[in-house]
């Protein structure tokens, strides 16, 4: 990875010529170079080498990667232990709020994913050309980075001057610096953009998470690539930790498939529509956004490609349920398999939705049937643990009973995981693996979570609330010293407590549980759906967008995405009571008591969704809004929220 285009110690940069440095920058420019990008490198190159005449110590690199982000800073500057972010608005006049949140966001992902910054002070500048002079305000938060200074050219050195003399610092590397490892965690939503772009993963994710990642979709491409040349029907069931990357790997499949021979293209499949419509939309509009020049591309035909790629099963179901043909795609690729519906709940379904009283399949049976319509096939099965939420929902068993009953000719591969009590709800998984000589195959599990330490300890954490375990939740408590868990029961003081904090374009975003229809009094209303695309795509200005804090998303909303801090409120269907956790319905003017086990299971885990939302990286929160009815919160299981 070209981590910089140019970058020289700053006494070497002084006494080199600008069409030398433009010269390099322009070797290692990927794209068509346009006139306005020589003129900005002339322009940001001629600034600094006045600017940092006084400072040739330090080291200088031009266009730095920012990988997840998918974008390079202009100039980062490495002084006397302190890291420079600097970026130029050429010609602009103003501070644009979007600059300044593009320059806080190269700051952060350098403090949040990079080894060699993680220690180190970080001060953001945002220089536009044509400003007025500006005061000049170093304001560090607790991560030690610090808030973006806008400035003019005059009186950029003022800012360097000032950091030098105030900010204490230990001396950096600037060789190791450029070589530290960069670990990061992307949302879904950034992994699937790159992996629609033709991007590699390794680019965008922590190495030996991409290294799983790899050898699993290794090993399902292999299995594609037999089922085709053997003209053989194929079933691969893919497990994984929390946060491992199962959609991802999912989608990853899928996009390679895309690019192969037609005779082998995929379609992702997904019951959950809310994520189904936010990636979908996310890749059109990022597209566009990325289409070369002279290549225009309407977001109207972009939608269409990504609604033929990204489909909600639902949709296929039915449309497979009116053709009776061999669908295009020969490779299907189930995500959240199970949670795929059981006989009764599809055969409820069709009969009150789609109008046929004779259908008496499961949803994984159905599926299986009309993949078999083909002379070769694979499907691949995405399967999590704990995260059944709604009535209906089949677990793993049903796809195994599918197998056995009617498609004993199909080849099926699994991973050892799957025989764990995560994924085998009714204890018989691995006798029914033996009745239908499944083969094992140990690359199918995804053991290293994508996701950073800290976001793994808060889904444990949660887990061990949740679950009403106390004595686990303290321990669990401790592993994540620095990552703000918050409670008050007033929602205004939560909403301004994650505007205050929330920095760049970090997301935050109201939450609450679709059962919670006692929040009306304060204005959270479970029963006004959000609209996924806007909720999580669109930006503060958009009264739709998750910044608002107007429009509440629930966990059928949220699951399988990211927010970078949230605000949960928390109503009194899910209390504690004598120590335990009571799971209730407001059924007319009262609460009730919920007795079943499966609807006490899915209110408990609607909770856990909710409340690892926030994506555990340095700098992320939830924070709670506990409703009147509730128990002082103390009885929340843990002394590790605070009270704000």
């Amino acid at each position: 990875m070209n981590r910089a285009y140019y970058h020289a110690p700053v006494a070497e940069f002084l006494q080199t010529s600008a069409s030398t440095i433009i010269g390099e920058l322009t070797r290692n420019f990927p794209h068509d170079l346009l006139g306005t990008q020589t003129r900005a490198w002339e322009v940001e190159i001629a600034h600094l080498s006045t600017a940092l005449a006084s400072c040739p110590d330090g080291h200088v690199f031009f266009e730095f990667q920012i990988p997840r982000i998918g974008k390079r800073a202009d100039v980062v500057l490495l002084l006397r232990g302190i890291i420079f972010v600097i970026e130029y608005k050429i010609g602009a006049d103003k501070y644009d709020l979007a600059a300044i949140a593009q320059t806080t966001d190269y700051a952060l992902d350098l403090k949040n994913f990079h080894g060699g910054s993680h220690s180190a002070p970080i001060v953001p500048i945002l220089v536009a050309t044509g400003s007025a002079t500006a005061d000049v305000q170093l304001v560090s938060d607790s991560d030690s980075v610090f808030y973006t200074s806008c400035i003019n050219p005059a009186t950029f050195t003022n800012v360097i001057e000032r950091a030098l003399a105030e900010i204490e610092a230990e001396p950096i590397d600037a060789d190791l610096w450029i070589q530290a490892a960069y670990r990061p965690t992307p949302t879904i939503v950034e992994a699937a953009q790159a992996l629609f772009s033709e991007h590699s993963v390794d680019e965008i994710s922590r190495s030996d998470a991409a290294e799983n990642l790899t050898v699993t979709t290794a090993q399902v491409a292999n299995i594609i690539e037999w089922s085709e040349r053997e003209c053989r029907k194929s079933v691969c069931f893919i497990t994984g930790v929390p946060g491992a990357g199962k959609t991802l790997a999912g989608l990853k499949i899928a996009t390679e498939r895309q690019r192969a021979e037609e005779t082998s293209r995929a379609v992702f499949l997904s019951g959950n529509d809310p994520l189904v419509r936010v990636l979908r939309e996310a890749l059109a509009r990022n597209s566009v956004s990325t289409a070369q020049v002279g290549s225009p591309l309407t977001i109207s035909e972009a939608r269409r490609k990504t609604e033929a790629f990204i489909q909600n099963i639902r949709h296929f179901r039915d449309d497979t349920h009116k053709d009776h043909r061999a669908p295009q795609e020969h490779v299907v690729v189930f995500d959240e398999a199970q949670r795929a519906w059981r006989k009764e709940q599809l055969s409820s379904f069709m009969t009150r939705k789609r109008n046929d009283p004779n259908f008496n399949q499961s949803e994984p049976e159905f599926l299986l049937s009309v993949m078999d319509r083909h002379d070769w096939c694979c499907v691949v099965c995405l399967v999590g643990g704990g995260q059944e939420i709604n009535t209906g929902e089949a677990g793993i068993g049903e796809w195994l009973k599918a197998i056995q009953a009617k498609f004993s000719h199909w080849s099926v591969y699994y991973p050892d995981q799957i025989t764990g009590p995560e994924y085998d709800w009714d204890g018989d998984l691995e006798q029914t693996l033996e009745l239908i000589h499944a083969q094992k195959k140990a690359g199918l599990h995804l053991s290293v979570a994508l996701r950073s330490f800290r976001a793994e300890e808060l889904s444990h954490f949660m887990s061990a609330v949740i679950a009403g375990d106390q004595h686990g939740a303290l321990e669990l408590a401790h592993k994540i010293p620095n990552y703000p868990l918050c409670v008050t029961r007033d929602l205004k003081t939560a909403q301004a407590w994650v505007k205050q904090h929330a920095r760049g374009t970090e997301r935050y975003g109201m939450l609450a549980s679709s059962g919670a229809s006692r929040l009306r009094p304060e204005g959270v209303v479970v029963k006004i759906k959000a609209e996924p695309e806007q909720w999580f795509l669109n930006g503060p200005e958009d009264v739709r967008s998750s910044f608002y804090l107007e429009d509440v998303a629930t966990e059928f909303d949220v699951q399988g995405l990211e927010l970078d801090w949230t605000v949960v409120c928390w109503d009194a269907n899910f209390r504690r009571h004598n120590g335990k956790w009571m799971a209730m319905d407001f059924k007319g003017t009262k609460w009730q008591t919920v007795k079943d086990p499966d609807r006490q299971r899915y209110i408990g885990n609607s909770y856990r969704v909710l409340l690892t939302r926030a994506r555990g990286k340095v700098r992320s929160s939830t924070c709670l809004v506990v409703s009147p009815p509730m128990p002082h919160v103390t009885q929340l299981g843990t002394t590790q929220f605070t009270t704000i």
